[in-house]
């Protein structure tokens, strides 16, 4: 089974766990990542603690990921997330990284849809409270829906992209979910885009 109709199972199977009535047809397993775990007499090839501190000098800007309430969900999903990118013009396709333990990816694997939500230079503590695991994220932020998908698009937010999920790859401890473009925009961020930066919030600062 290729990588789309893995995505495609992982989504069907999502959204049969969440519908009432009887189970659908057997749904295709996703395919296992070619991992092993190191040996009792081997050393991991690389410190986590160092891998930390190393790519952690690698500035990225900020995110958060939501998607749609699912049938029979009080509220929409939503996470912070810096692993991002852009990926391809022709199609129009981005990704986001997203930890194989990550309670919210199911509920947005299960919607098929998500909207990236690009956070501007002042919106550190938004980016906090969606960090946060068991909380209402929603209450108390200004959000409308997006055009295509309905997922939320965050008030303020320097740039949105409303996306339909359309392949997930494993990559290790995570996962790597690539999405359609359907609309994006932009508004204008007087401080500039958020930043993470050894461990903490920054911006770009003064350039030249």
């Amino acid at each position: 089974m290729g990588h789309a109709g893995a995505a495609a199972a992982a989504v069907r199977y999502l959204r049969s766990a969440h519908a009432p009535g009887p189970a659908p047809g057997v749904v295709e397993a996703l395919p296992r990542p070619e991992l092993r775990c190191v040996g009792a007499d081997e050393r991991a090839p690389v410190d986590p603690a160092e891998f930390r501190r190393v790519l952690g000098n690698f500035a990225t800007g900020v995110t958060v990921i939501t998607a749609p309430a699912a049938e029979g969900e009080s509220s929409p999903a939503g996470f912070a997330c810096q692993s991002f990118s852009s990926l391809s013009l022709d199609p129009p396709l981005v990704c986001f990284m997203v930890g194989r333990t990550s309670a919210t990816w199911p509920r947005i694997a299960c919607a098929g849809v998500f909207c990236v939500n690009v956070l501007g230079a002042d919106q550190g503590e938004l980016c906090r409270a969606f960090a946060v695991s068991g909380a209402d994220k929603f209450a108390g932020v200004a959000h409308d829906p997006s055009p295509v998908s309905g997922a939320p698009r965050l008030a303020g937010a320097a740039a949105w992209i409303d996306c339909t999920v359309h392949a997930v790859h494993t990559g290790g401890d995570h996962l790597i979910v690539v999405g359609r473009v359907d609309a994006l925009g932009a508004a204008a961020a007087p401080g500039g885009p958020l930043l993470f930066h050894q461990g903490r919030f920054t911006g770009l600062g003064p350039l030249g």
